[in-house]
């Protein structure tokens, strides 16, 4: 009579005895979706009279992983998730620009080697620390000199020893939602089980300061800037639209309507990869019409005049395309933004007044909310979105003058207090003051 022979279930994943007495666990846990090859989860359990039972503890702790599919699926790097995930994201060409520039500084040099896999929660929160104590990620123990020239030169008062500066709260808050994205994919691609940037504690959010120039100070800047009155132009524009400065460099002459008082924003400017000038949509991606008052269609008839004029001088006709701000005769070719963010800080400098640029929308903004302007419309001023909320939380600075109003205002709404005997101030004994001056 035959018998029935007795099956064992094959054992998964192995534990090998190294020649040093450690031993390595091995469990199979699918195909590498980046190399095609199998993939395997590894742990070497040091020589020691307990090594075989840690070792066990390791190969049942990642066959549970590997049913429940919470063991990542890849050894590929940080870099090699920041290469996949910027070939299929969809964003701007700006904001792309953005992102690659915080990366390739903070991220790369500092994580870039580390699997996926073993990025966590403390690994995260760690790179942040560093952030926030160096931009430069020394550790606080760098005693380099810092050269403003590279190769050999003579060392002048510019090449000073290195001082550690902290990362900007508001860049190390945009760094960890670009790494979260990354690892967001990353889950969807099964690569890894779950995101690590939603375990570890996000950066705080910064507390918007913003320090608009004082009414005299913007003062002192348009009788400054109106020295030339082409850039004298340019300034009065940003402080009475509150425009950004990519859209009042790519505002073309079409989108100008004086004989309605009103100008059409439609477009920005940005520099690419090859460093070449380029107009996008607006930041919110949708155009948006600005009231003129009288002076101000005032100075762009003068500005459309001078164009003209020199065009004119040089045999060349100013088309009705082309742009309000300009360094070229035909006004062909528009003003590049970081040329004039260059130009406003140095004319500031001059005049001592610490501002620049984007701090004339903070301007334009803070003055409209004082001067009783509803929020909604000094949004759509600004080409904000949320109803004004941005407006309110960013742009719009503290004002001593709006407060006093305020207090007056409410004191006046407030029930007259009861009448009270007046009584003498006293010192801290519980002498009155005209008691004391009598004792003297």
């Amino acid at each position: 009579m035959a018998t029935a022979t007795r099956r064992t279930k094959r054992q998964r994943g192995e534990i090998e005895e190294l020649p040093s007495g450690s031993l390595r666990v091995k469990v199979y846990a699918g195909i590498d979706p980046i190399t095609g090859k199998r993939h395997y989860l590894t742990e070497t359990i040091p020589a020691g009279p307990s090594a075989h039972r840690e070792a066990e503890k390791a190969r049942t702790r990642f066959l549970a992983q590997v049913d429940e599919r919470r063991n990542p699926r890849t050894r590929a790097t940080v870099d090699q998730l920041l290469d996949r995930w910027l070939e299929v994201l969809d964003v701007e060409a700006s904001t792309r620009q953005g992102y690659v520039k915080k990366l390739n500084k903070h991220v790369r040099p500092l994580l870039g080697k580390l699997p996926v896999g073993r990025l966590d929660a403390e690994t995260l929160e760690s790179f942040y620390a560093v952030l926030r104590r160096c931009r430069d990620h020394c550790g606080g123990g760098r005693k380099t000199v810092e050269h403003r020239k590279a190769g050999g030169h003579e060392c002048t008062d510019k090449c000073r020893p290195h001082e550690c500066k902290p990362l900007a709260p508001a860049s190390i808050r945009q760094i960890h939602w670009i790494l979260s994205g990354a690892l967001n994919r990353a889950v969807r691609w099964h690569w890894i089980a779950v995101n690590p940037a939603n375990q570890a504690e996000k950066p705080g959010m910064p507390q918007p300061d913003p320090h608009p120039p004082s009414a005299a100070e913007a003062a002192r800047l348009v009788e400054e800037a109106w020295k030339d009155p082409d850039w004298g132009t340019f300034v009065w524009v940003a402080m009475t639209t509150g425009a950004r400065r990519s859209e009042l460099c790519a505002l073309r002459w079409s989108a100008v309507d004086l004989d309605a008082a009103v100008l059409t924003l439609r477009s920005a400017l940005y520099v690419d990869d090859a460093g070449k000038l380029r107009e996008k949509d607006t930041k919110t991606h949708q155009q948006r019409r600005i009231a003129l008052d009288a002076e101000t269609v005032e100075v762009l008839r003068d500005q459309l005049t001078r164009s003209q004029v020199r065009a004119s001088a040089l045999g060349l006709s100013l088309l009705a395309d082309v742009y309000v701000f300009s360094t070229d005769p035909d006004s062909s070719t528009p003003l590049v933004p970081d040329t004039a963010t260059q130009r406003f800080s140095r004319m500031a400098a001059r005049l001592g007044v610490a501002t620049n640029l984007h701090a004339l929308r903070h301007y334009s903004a803070t003055e409209l909310i004082a001067a009783g302007v509803d929020v909604r419309t000094v949004a759509g001023r600004l080409g904000h979105g949320g109803g004004g909320a941005t407006t309110l939380r960013v742009y719009a600075a503290w004002l001593s003058e709006s407060d006093q109003r305020a207090a007056v205002t409410l004191a006046s709404r407030i029930p007259r207090r009861p009448d009270r005997p007046i009584t003498q101030p006293s010192d801290q004994h519980g002498i009155s003051l005209k008691d004391a001056k009598g004792l003297n």
